[in-house]
């Protein structure tokens, strides 16, 4: 995500580019940045590469040798949604995820027909505007389809050529893989970007409203029974001599990494969303509250 955080899906359709408004704010930006990549000589680039601050592994040498499989979004985690959804579905899909961005398919995953924009959705069919009938098709866009191979610089050029903002990634049998973006990319040389639901530097979680934190699973579990008054491991199901961090709460209260867009229903009330997770490890979580009974 996803893009989450976004979703992607290359549509094997005609449909409309990405709008003027976009490429005119991110054009400019996108051709400098390969042009960074795309200098006329080998020693331009170990040039600009060691002009290059780097942090944690991020720098420009990173788009000639890092493959497309080696950032994207496994599939299982990809936030898709069939050409069949209805449009409060799909209203309670862009609600739920945080996504702007959905790749649409028929049947399954690896048969995609295209990409649905939040913001086209909108101008139709939101701001009290009924837009007329609902069709999912008529505002489908398309995606990139690209190998897991490719080196991710090439994959930026391609995308800013084409101004793409998605990508699926197709195995050696025509299935889907996994999923890009160009945040994805970008994060890859200037580290990670951060957006309105990031936690602050040197915190483990923000309240977003009142009873509801965005945190990170590393978060230590006492702080944060100290900061919301609750305990959440005085229950049956969870063992508090072997988990400290929300993390592992939710992974005892599930027994197994949970995936992206799952939600958990704490047995003292509380309901933890988990927002961001690989195959491997829970990253960030939402947990919203009980609300107090009246009376």
């Amino acid at each position: 995500m996803g893009e989450s955080i976004d979703g992607s899906s290359n549509a094997a359709q005609s449909a409309q580019p990405e709008d003027q408004t976009a490429s005119e704010e991110t054009g400019g930006f996108f051709r400098r940045f390969i042009g960074v990549f795309n200098p006329t000589d080998a020693t331009a680039l170990d040039e600009q590469e060691d002009a290059t601050p780097t942090n944690g592994g991020f720098g420009m040498r990173n788009l000639r040798d890092m493959a497309v499989e080696d950032v994207a979004i496994p599939k299982a985690d990809i936030v898709s949604v069939p050409a069949t959804i209805t449009k409060d579905e799909l209203v309670h899909v862009f609600r739920n995820s945080g996504m702007t961005r959905l790749p649409v398919y028929e049947g399954t995953l690896d048969t995609p027909i295209g990409m649905v924009h939040l913001k086209d959705f909108a101008l139709k069919h939101g701001f009290n505007g009924n837009g007329g009938r609902f069709s999912l098709k008529r505002m489908l866009r398309p995606l990139l389809f690209v190998p897991p191979s490719m080196p991710i610089g090439v994959l930026l050029q391609k995308m800013q050529a084409e101004r793409r903002h998605m990508a699926l990634v197709i195995d050696e049998y025509g299935g889907v893989d996994g999923l890009v973006t160009i945040e994805d990319l970008i994060e890859q040389v200037v580290g990670e970007i951060e957006d309105e639901h990031d936690i602050d530097e040197g915190h483990f979680w923000n309240e977003e409203s009142p009873g509801c934190y965005v945190a990170l699973a590393k978060t230590p579990l006492e702080d944060f029974e100290a900061e919301i008054g609750q305990s959440l491991t005085d229950v049956d199901s969870v063992d508090e001599e072997e988990i400290d961090t929300l993390g592992g709460l939710v992974f005892m209260l599930l027994g197994r990494v949970p995936v992206r867009g799952e939600v958990i229903e704490h047995p003292a009330g509380p309901v933890i969303e988990v927002m961001e997770a690989d195959p491997r490890r829970v990253k960030r979580l939402r947990v919203r509250l009980a609300e107090p009974v009246n009376g």
